[in-house]
């Protein structure tokens, strides 16, 4: 499987203090994201994984949509997410 690059926008850096918004049609602000883990509960067809983030001041791992084209546009994590951090954008 060819590997999938996440977009990333508004990020500071390579330090983890501002991540911005990342990912094209599954997008997570990080900057406001909790780091619960509902996202990755929720979705049925596994898109997000685990991801260390140090340095980052809300906590130091984060979802990361790393199977980002596997997903099937439920929005089941955009639901579950608390501080609605994420935002699904379906692809035609």
């Amino acid at each position: 499987a060819a590997e999938h690059t996440i977009k990333t926008w508004g990020r500071k850096g390579t330090s983890n203090g501002i991540m911005g918004v990342w990912g094209e049609f599954v997008s997570v602000d990080y900057d406001i994201c909790v780091a619960d883990g509902g996202c990755i509960e929720a979705c049925p067809v596994g898109v997000y994984e685990w991801f260390d983030t140090p340095g980052n001041p809300a906590s130091d791992k984060k979802p990361l949509m790393s199977k980002e084209p596997d997903c099937i546009f439920c929005l089941a994590c955009e639901g579950v997410c608390p501080p609605q951090a994420i935002k699904i954008f379906e692809q035609k």
